[in-house]
């Protein structure tokens, strides 16, 4: 029985590490598309037909040519997250038979825990992850030029922005800090220059290219409530461990530290980052009448490998418990042959992650109803299907990855490939604009956006199901050369996720190797998203 305890503990932080790395880069369908433009947003994303200004780098850069002059674009984005987590103790919530009511910290005799945060967290190259205080809600500024020469076709671009930025942090104490602590996932465009072509009066074309850095920074800390582990408190409890003393020993040392399923193992840190992430953009538009357009756009993906550090800092109790183990006879025999844990209470090292940006297709119409009215519809596509795995290098033979690849084809001394799984995702979008005066339009905007996780990979470190975002806004003339565009945008999320349904939450099974802090948990999750843009455009 200790061989099989062993080898599953074993796998514990090569689990946790990759389970966290996945669900990080799920964030990015979370946060695709909501802190980019005003204009895009308050019509529901629909602007393949009708391109948002100097924005249409990003959404479709046909709408380049558009512009005329010397066009200078200056967006400010704020947004307000609230995500929370409520887990749920069955009856019967137990570990081998330890009651878990009573014995699981995040309940502490109660059947409902409740997390809930607010909270801004970003990742800051050189300084790493940055937690922001609390209070008004986070700024993301974006800026962009245009110039089209007098009697040319062409109009050139650049725009500076961050196509998905995402991040928070929890309490010590909350109850989901078994799942990320701290996340901070972004994906900034430093560079991004475009060019758009008028062909004719009905057609024109776009091109550009965009340099990104991709980043993900996550800290966590870690446990294991697997029947195995509940199997090795159920023994310390036998041996009368809390004497300090080993019955078995020198053949078997069993109480050189507490262990039990919901003890806490360590705390887990992630940084890791690509400088340079390359991706081309498409666009076509075609105008063939002044009430109808055409459009649609395609951007690349873009292969990255991310560089960084992990750090895997264990606890007194699970160091102790090794060092005791891998003292005894029966320890030092199973620990060469299986190269068990050795107890050292800190893993640290350099760590990068194939990963690709995947790649996305746009199309849409917008149709003037009449002289007051004009309606846009646009679908999406989203190849998250490319995430059917990610690897894991690490710059050295890791300990922890000894019986993992015993126990997993996926694993080598060094390296560890993670399934995903995931779905290839369709999006649609629609938007109207009422042309209320000639300096005056209001705009109303609903994208239905679908979740690329399947149901057994759910979790609450991306608490995304399939979401609707509403939006609202208004663009204004304010003279010949200068327009302002504002949206107020709301977007929620919910979930229910049954106990032993998510391979990476709460799976109960006796070989769930992935992690699974919430073993045997009813988890329900609820995200809001609360967003408010304005950008002022001008001729300069």
């Amino acid at each position: 029985m200790s061989l099989n305890i062993n080898k599953n503990t074993k796998l514990l932080a090569t689990a946790g590490l990759c389970a966290a790395c996945w669900s990080g880069v799920a964030t990015a369908q979370l946060a695709t598309n909501l802190m980019v433009d005003p204009y895009a947003l308050s019509l529901g994303n629909a602007v393949t037909a009708a391109p948002p200004g100097v924005a249409s780098i990003h959404y479709n850069p046909a709408g380049l040519t558009k512009l005329k002059g010397r066009q200078l674009a200056v967006t400010l984005m704020g947004v307000h997250a609230n995500i929370q987590s409520d887990f749920y103790a069955p009856e019967g919530y137990n570990v081998f038979g330890i009651d878990g009511v009573e014995n699981d910290p995040i309940f502490d005799g109660d059947t409902v825990a409740r997390s809930r945060t607010n909270t801004i967290a970003l990742y800051v190259p050189g300084f790493g992850l940055q937690r922001l205080p609390k209070g008004p809600p986070a700024l993301a500024p974006s800026v962009g030029f245009s110039l089209n020469p007098p009697g040319s076709k062409f109009t050139f671009a650049n725009l500076t922005y961050g196509p998905e930025i995402l991040g928070y942090y929890r309490k010590k104490d909350d109850p989901a800090r078994y799942l990320g602590k701290a996340l901070s996932l972004q994906r900034f465009t430093y560079l991004s220059p475009s060019f758009g072509y008028e062909i004719n009066d009905e057609w024109s074309v776009g091109f550009g290219v965009s340099m990104s850095s991709q980043s993900l920074a996550l800290d966590t800390y870690t446990r294991a409530p697997n029947l195995m582990i509940g199997v090795l408190e159920v023994l310390q409890d036998a041996f009368n461990c809390e004497t300090g003393e080993e019955p078995l020993a020198p053949f078997l040392g069993l109480c050189g530290g507490n262990v039990g399923p919901w003890d806490d193992i360590g705390g887990m840190s992630i940084q890791v980052q690509e400088t340079l992430s390359p991706k081309y953009h498409l666009g076509v538009l075609w105008e063939p009448t002044d009430w109808f357009a055409w459009g649609a756009s395609y951007q690349s993906e873009s292969d990255m490998k991310l560089k960084g550090t992990y750090e895997l800092a264990y606890t007194d109790d699970w160091s102790g418990f090794w060092r005791s183990f891998n003292g005894s006879i029966v320890g030092a025999v199973t620990a060469g042959i299986f190269s068990l844990p050795s107890g050292t209470p800190r893993e640290a090292g350099q760590l990068s992650i194939d990963l690709t940006h995947p790649q996305h297709f746009q199309t849409g119409v917008s149709v003037k109803l009449n002289h007051q009215f004009t309606v846009n519809v646009d679908v999406g596509w989203t190849d998250y299907s490319s995430w059917d795995s990610f690897l894991l290098k690490f710059d050295r033979n890791l300990e922890f990855l000894g019986a993992a690849r015993l126990l997993s084809p996926n694993a080598t001394a060094n390296t560890m490939r993670l399934p995903l799984e995931y779905q290839d995702v369709w999006n649609l979008g629609v938007g109207v604009e009422h042309h209320l005066s000639s300096r005056l339009d209001l705009r109303f905007g609903v994208e239905m956006r679908n979740s690329p996780i399947p149901h057994n990979r759910r979790d609450i470190l991306a608490p995304l199901n399939d979401t609707v975002l509403y939006s609202v806004g208004m663009g204004y003339k304010w003279d010949r050369d200068t327009t302002v565009d504002f949206n107020l945008s709301y977007m929620r999320s919910w979930q229910y996720i049954p106990a032993g349904s998510s391979l990476n939450l709460n799976d109960d099974g006796i070989q769930n190797i992935v992690y699974n802090p919430y073993a045997g948990v009813n988890v329900e999750t609820n995200l809001k998203l609360i967003m408010a843009g304005m950008t002022f455009r001008t001729a300069f």
